[in-house]
């Protein structure tokens, strides 16, 4: 199967930096989401990639891109989503609003990009659905239950999609990232090598699940560090 287009959703400088590039050389077309879609310029200009203002959390800002990208004959037959919001802390402690505004990030906006994405995937029986996911999303840690309400979430939406669009031919698949994520900002310390998790090694990953034959899905997938405890 091959793919065209490929919107990548909670775009930044990182994960979703990789993967953009990984799409590219794959030969689709790009667009990135945001809410501060500026700061991909650099990005946007060594993709080919189109930017988009988006809050996830809006409907009508999540409608308004894939409208635009029906418009330029680009809609997307992969959709990975990347956002995400933490907010941590003592339980007794936690402001309603933040942790409102996680569960919002993580999970409502998974649902409002995936359906936006999935009507127009049906009717030709095809497509990818791929969600970023978290350890926490597997294991709640203590003083971050707002992460673990929104990854949590993020699973079983995905799961669920799994289970009601792979007989239709959309392929939907949740990514674990078990481990910090290696970044101009977080290096890995000299006598730890590996310990962090290579972002472009990640994109690689999400290429496999992209080309996997429908025969063999895989729904989840686990990706950590050699030296990461689980």
């Amino acid at each position: 199967m091959t793919f065209r287009s490929a919107l990548i959703v909670g775009a930044g400088h990182g994960l979703s930096a990789a993967l953009a590039r990984a799409f590219a050389k794959e030969g689709m077309a790009v667009a990135l989401a945001a809410r501060a879609p500026d700061k991909l310029a650099r990005l946007a200009q060594d993709t080919g990639a189109r930017t988009f203002e988006c809050d996830a959390t809006q409907r009508y800002d999540v409608d308004a891109v894939f409208a635009k990208l029906d418009e330029a004959g680009a809609t997307p037959d992969v959709v990975v989503y990347n956002a995400s919001y933490r907010t941590r802390g003592p339980l007794i402690d936690l402001d309603p609003v933040e942790v409102e505004k996680a569960i919002a990030v993580s999970a409502f906006g998974a649902f409002l990009v995936a359906q936006a994405a999935v009507r127009r995937m049906l009717p030709n029986r095809r497509g990818a659905v791929f969600f970023t996911g978290a350890s926490a999303g597997v294991k709640g840690y203590a003083q971050s239950a707002p992460f673990a309400m929104g990854k949590f979430a993020l699973r079983g939406l995905a799961q669920s999609m799994a289970r009601e669009l792979s007989p239709q031919g959309i392929h939907v698949a949740h990514v674990v990232v078990d481990g910090g994520i290696r970044s101009a900002r977080r290096q890995e310390a000299p006598d730890k090598p590996d310990s962090l998790l290579d972002p472009d090694a990640i994109a690689q990953s999400y290429l496999h699940l992209l080309h996997q034959p429908r025969n063999a899905w895989s729904w989840e997938l686990e990706l950590r560090p050699w030296v990461e405890n689980f």
